[in-house]
Parts: structure tokens; sequence; C-alpha cells
């Protein structure tokens, strides 16, 4: 018999979702030693608010960042543009006034206005007091410089753009763009989440690879090149004219090579269920997901590449309380298919995500 490895609506643990957010965000990129924050379980949020108010301190140190800011008024003088609406509307002439439309330069901007709410949540997670207190004293700070912090604030880091002089405002920004996530997680579910395949949504299925790919770029050594959303290339020999628009794109999950170890391994993390029931009652893979990665596979051999004749593939899907470990070499390539057991402590996680690269 097939060992089980749905996912139960057993709920997985609030501190493992922390967790993935983590590892899927750019938080992992920044200086802060990730090695042991496994061991750190529910206290994340404070890792991620220390980090925070810290950067936070550093980027007060000088002034920051301004930026124009939409604003409207009535006024004695023209500045900007004129609302004619408004104007003849209020009959603002008659009081010797005019409604204008202009720029303004603000340190009120929505992106310091995005790091005073990451702290107003920082507030509201952390547990130990001391960071409570620096959290509360630097929104004071927020306060007094003219920073409001917004409850909904319209801002989205991925539309932002940063100059050279500001990578202290990127880094300062991924951080608190966790700890809105952070938030927004504990603010959704509660103490438990409850997934299950068939109310997957786009967002769950993106965070578990990015979070995938994030703890294997931090975890393993400087040996193994890790790559997230790796496009594969068809290895055209001829076409006719319209091919080359019709044929669909080949993006893998995870991507990794060891040249010392003549090893490459290309993750697709599915966020279902390994197995499904067939009609005699049986459990059996699903075939899509194995045609998928063999295609990965087979579509990039070629004798001047070795590693292509030999790399291997792996479907890994999260379970809950089920161990899944099922291995096949087909045509010198193996296929492993595994899973993850999100509901363990973070640091079996750990242990297990690594043993699935290292043990094989």
């Amino acid at each position: 018999m097939l060992a089980s490895a749905k996912i139960e609506c057993e709920g997985i643990p609030l501190q493992n979702l922390w967790l993935l957010m983590l590892y899927a965000s750019d938080f992992r990129y920044q200086a802060y030693q990730l090695s042991g924050v496994e061991e750190l379980d529910e206290h994340l949020a404070d890792l991620v608010g220390d980090v925070l108010c810290n950067q936070v301190l550093r980027r007060l140190r000088r002034r920051l960042s301004y930026g124009y800011r939409h604003n409207k008024a009535e006024l004695n003088r023209i500045r900007g543009r004129i609302d004619l609406l408004e104007t003849n509307t209020k009959l603002l002439l008659l009081k010797g006034k005019v409604a204008c439309r202009f720029e303004e330069l603000s340190i009120n901007i929505p992106r310091n206005q995005y790091i005073a709410s990451a702290l107003n949540k920082c507030l509201m997670l952390a547990k130990n007091q001391a960071l409570k207190y620096t959290a509360r004293k630097l929104l004071n700070e927020f306060s007094i410089l003219g920073v409001q912090a917004m409850q909904h604030c319209v801002y989205h880091p991925a539309d932002d753009q940063f100059s050279r002089h500001e990578a202290e405002d990127k880094k300062l920004i991924a951080t608190a763009e966790l700890m809105h996530q952070l938030a927004l997680i504990n603010e959704s579910v509660g103490g438990k989440w409850l997934p299950a395949p068939y109310k997957q949504t786009y967002w769950v299925r993106r965070l578990f690879e990015k979070a995938v790919g994030g703890f294997y770029s931090v975890h393993l050594d400087k040996n193994w090149s890790v790559k997230q959303g790796k496009k594969l290339n068809w290895q055209i020999e001829q076409m006719t004219s319209n091919v080359a628009s019709l044929l669909p794109g080949m993006e893998v999950d995870i991507f990794l090579e060891n040249k010392d170890l003549s090893r490459r391994l290309i993750i697709d993390t599915k966020f279902t269920a390994i197995t499904k029931e067939n009609r005699f009652g049986s459990e059996t893979l699903k075939s899509p997901y194995i045609y998928q990665i063999f295609a990965y596979l087979r579509s990039q051999e070629h004798c001047s590449d070795l590693l292509s004749l030999s790399s291997e593939g792996m479907l890994l899907h999260p379970s809950m309380g089920e161990t899944f470990r099922e291995t096949v070499v087909i045509q010198g390539h193996k296929l492993h298919f595994n899973t993850v057991d999100l509901s363990q402590p973070a640091k079996v996680i750990r242990s297990e995500l690594l043993s699935l690269i290292q043990g094989q």
C-alpha cells in the first residue's frame, strides 16, 4: 500500500506559515544570519521586528526619503493647475481665491507610510516587551517628522523604483513587506490555517514554491547553484514559420546544480495531494505531473552537456502528518516523488528538506 500523503484539514501551525513567508521573501538575501531561524518557531515575528527596528534606527540617522505628493487647496494665488470646475462651483473668485492642484515635496510619502505601518504591525505581533517599546518609540519619531502610519497604505514595493543611493531603503522595505505579510496571515487565519487541495489559491502555491527555493538558496553550500523560475529552451532542429510563436515556454520551479557532485536536479512543487484515487479505489501518482517533469528532463538532453543526460527530477508536495518517499529510474533519469510534512516543528521541516537533496 502506498502511504497516503493528502493534505488533511488538521491545519498548518501558524509559525510554519511565517517560516515559509520568510524564505519566500527578499528578507533572506539580507546580511542577517538565517541558519538557526527554525529554532525560533513562533518568535519569528520578533526576529523580523528586531531587524526592522534596527534598520529604521539606522535610517533615521539620515534624513528620510522625500517625494512629491499630489495636493489640492484653495489658494490666494495660482499654484500648479487651476481646477476650473471647483473654482466656479464654489464661486471662489468672488472670495479672491482659486482652487489649485499641485505637487509638493513631502516626507509623508507612501514609502515612509508603509514603513511606519510595518512598525505598527510589529507592535501587534511582537511578544518581546523591549521590542514593543522600541517600535512604539520609533512610531512616535515618525509621527513627529510628519509621517502617518496609514491603516491602508496604497503602496506596492514591487512598483517602487530605488536609485543607487537608496540601497538601505530597499532592504528596509523588504523587511517591512515581510512584517506586513506576517500580520496578514495572522489576521486572516488566527491560530491555524486549514488548507485543502480543492480550495488552494494561486498565492498559496507560489508561496510554497518560493519558500522551498529560498530555503535551498540559504542552506545549501556554495557548491550548489540554486535558480528559481529558470526558463528551458526547446532544442529545435527545424521548424515552420509559426511554430516559434505557438510552442509553449518551459519554466521550472527550482533548478539545482552541483558540478563537483555531477548532479543536476529539477524540482517541481505542487500544493496538492501527491496521489489520487483511481476508479478501482487504489492510489496512484498523477499522470500530468509525471509527464511534465519528465518533459523537462528529456527535452534538455544533449551530448555536449553530460549532466543533462543524467539529470534528476523531483515532484515535491506538502503533506499533513504523512511521509511519502518514492524513486524510479526511467531512461537514465531518476525521478523522486516526495512530500514535506508541514505539521511538524520548523526544525524538523528544515531537516526533511535538506535530506531530500543530500540523502538522495
